[in-house]
Parts: C-alpha cells; structure tokens; sequence
C-alpha cells in the first residue's frame, strides 16, 4: 500500500516539481498528480522507479501517513531570495527529523518541554525572563545546544546542501523543534541558536514568526540572551577599540560582529565608532568569517547519547534509518554535524571542522537518556 502523501514529500525533499520528476522518471505528470492525490496509486514498478529517482527506499512510501511541519508556523533565517522549493525541501527534511525524534521518544526518556510562551515583553526583558527561569543569572550562555535540548527542544542540522538557509525552528503538537544550519563558525550558529529560541517564546500561535520585525526581534532577544546588558556593562569599556572587541567575544563565546552590535545597542560606541569598528573588523575579516574564533562546533548530548545507547546495543545506526524507511545518508544529514555519522560499511568517522562533506564531530559529555530496555522492541514495526 503506498501513501501518498510520502511521494509528495520526498518530491520535495529532493527539490523537484512535479515536471521535473516527471522528466527524470519518464512518468507522465498526470500519473504523478494522481499518485500524490491518492487517486491513483502505482505499480509495484512504477514505484521502484519514482524510488530510484527519488533516492529513497521503496519501504519508504509504504508507510504511515506522515504529516508535515506547518508551513505557517515556521521562522525562517534564510536569505531574502531564497526560492520557495528550497524551503520546501529544508521543511521536508524537517518532517523527516520529527519522524527521527518520535520513534527516539518511544524508547528514550527525553528532557521535558520547558520553554515559555512570552508574547507581551519586549525582547530584552523576554531574554532575561527566560534566563531567571533558566537558572542563568548574568554568566556567558553555556553550549546552546545543549542549553536549548535539556529544556526539550529537539535539535537537528539542517541539509549541508540548502547553505542558503542559516536555520528554522516550529512548534509541532506542544514540541519545539530547531534546525541549524553546521556550516556556519561556532560563534555564529550559537547566535542561530539563541535567535530561533527567541522564535519560539515570542512567536508562538499569538504572534507573526516571519518578516522584517520577527526578525528583528529575534536577533534582539539573542544578543540579549548571549550578551547580558549587566555583564557586557561589568565587561567592556565605553568606546571600546578593536582589540578590545576581539578579546571580548570570547567571554560570551559570540561574533565580534555580534558584540559590536551589542556594544551600539547598549550606548557604549556612538554611531560613528559603530561604523568605523565594523569597517575595520570587515577588513580584518570578520564579515565573512571568526578569525581565531572557537574552533569546533557546539554538538548535541541527547543524539549522541541515544545513538551511543544503541551502540552498546550492537544497534547501527543504519539499522534506525532502515526502520523509519530511510537510506543511512537521509538521515546523517539530519545529525551532520551534531553527532556521529555513519559513513558507507556501517563505520563511523569523526572530523572535527564542519565541511560540505558529510563527516562527524567527537562526542560531547552525555545527559540522561534511558536507553530501550529491549533494544529489539525498538526495531519492531508498528
């Protein structure tokens, strides 16, 4: 039994329109519309072909029906013309983690949802509420990865194709989901991390999550959240030189970009050292990149620590994608970058810089996750 709503998925997750899979499979464009539709439903060889094109698993379509992230609910930071099928295709993808995460959730214990609705406030005083219910105080932000997953949001990498695409993140059924893009400096996709938290105490079913003031919103609780006023005033001078700037990023672990923002938005560079420090830090290369900056990527505890729980298991990773109806590619690209991949033999690799390449990063310290207490229970289909 195919379901289609899984073809239509996997059309998007691989970018296509409808014509151009009708291209590459040779299948006409009315048969697809039907298969998409349900109105019709192909042949056993059919199927393997639109398979083969797709790069998927033929198990894949004969599934449960899977039901999208709501496009209305997602906040995206991505570039302005980024085209609406590369959104489509990162929004597929993010259906297929959500799938990821709820067959982790029937044999793991995952940390509770704590993550507050806050409308009303004002960026800045939503950051620092956020922070008291977090136990924060004034101290630097710690790893945000770890930060946003232990009060229950689900993070995953976004696919290194779409670079486009900085990050997204969603409510889905009372669960808070983000998706990072890991090309990114560490500086960076730790402000990524803050401004789509921001998404999601702000901008929840009462508020607009896309547009210019969303936004901008969300960069303002970020650098709130990652630069407390109290500790940048305790920290920095007023007009701050460059030098200063550069050896200052690192006590809250952000962009000097990001800092000298911060630095402008709390009235310690007049207008004029705000522009004359950010054309001197785009000279030295900050624009563009973090010139000694942290090096590695923040990784995730709970992905990690769940897929080393089924290590010990003697449960490979490929195994799990095989279960859910995926190839072990699909779904390292939803944990490139965050965890350990697997690479073709059913190995693992580790590289601890992020490139175009798919590849791993060592593994963080681990949070508590209960793995299954019959691991075969966990690969027995539904």
């Amino acid at each position: 039994m195919v379901t289609p709503s899984r073809i239509a998925l996997a059309r998007k997750r691989r970018g296509m329109t409808l014509a151009q899979l009708s291209d590459r499979s040779g299948i006409s464009l009315q048969s697809l519309s039907n298969y998409e539709t349900g109105r019709t439903a192909p042949r056993s060889t059919t199927l393997n072909k639109l398979a083969s094109v797709l790069d998927f698993p033929a198990a894949f379509f004969q599934g449960p029906p899977l039901e999208e992230l709501p496009a209305d609910g997602i906040s995206w930071r991505a570039r302005s013309k980024t085209s609406p099928r590369v959104l489509d295709a990162a929004r597929a993808a993010g259906t297929l983690g959500a799938t990821l995460y709820a067959w982790i959730a029937e044999s793991f214990r995952l940390p509770t949802v704590d993550v507050p609705s806050l409308g009303r406030p004002d960026p800045e005083t939503a950051a620092a509420m956020v922070r008291t219910r977090w136990e924060l105080g004034e101290a630097p932000a710690p790893n945000m990865v770890h930060l946003l997953e232990a009060h229950g949001v689900r993070v995953f990498s976004l696919d290194p194709d779409h670079a486009e695409v900085d990050a997204f993140a969603v409510w889905r059924e009372g669960v808070p989901f983000v998706f990072l893009n890991t090309l990114k400096s560490a500086e960076r996709g730790r402000f990524d991390a803050a401004h789509e938290l921001g998404h999601l105490v702000m901008h929840g079913s009462e508020h607009a999550c896309s547009g210019p003031e969303a936004e901008r919103q969300a960069n303002t609780f970020a650098s709130a959240f990652l630069m407390p006023r109290a500790s940048v005033l305790g920290h920095m001078p007023s007009g701050a030189h460059v030098d200063q700037i550069i050896r200052g990023k690192r006590i809250w672990k952000v962009s000097a970009m990001a800092l000298t923002y911060r630095l402008h938005d709390l009235g310690l560079l007049t207008d004029w050292q705000y522009r004359s420090t950010c054309a001197e830090l785009s000279r030295l290369g900050y624009r563009s990149a973090e010139p000694e900056g942290m090096g590695e990527r923040e990784t995730s505890q709970v992905l990690t620590k769940v897929f080393a729980a089924l290590r010990t298991k003697g449960v490979r990773p490929s195994a799990v994608a095989a279960e859910l109806g995926l190839t072990s590619e699909e779904m390292n690209r939803l944990l490139f970058g965050l965890t350990l991949t697997t690479v073709a033999g059913g190995g693992q690799q580790t590289a601890p810089t992020p490139t175009r390449h798919l590849a791993a990063v060592s593994s963080p310290p681990s949070v508590a996750a209960r793995p299954p207490s019959n691991p075969a229970r966990a690969f027995a289909r539904p």
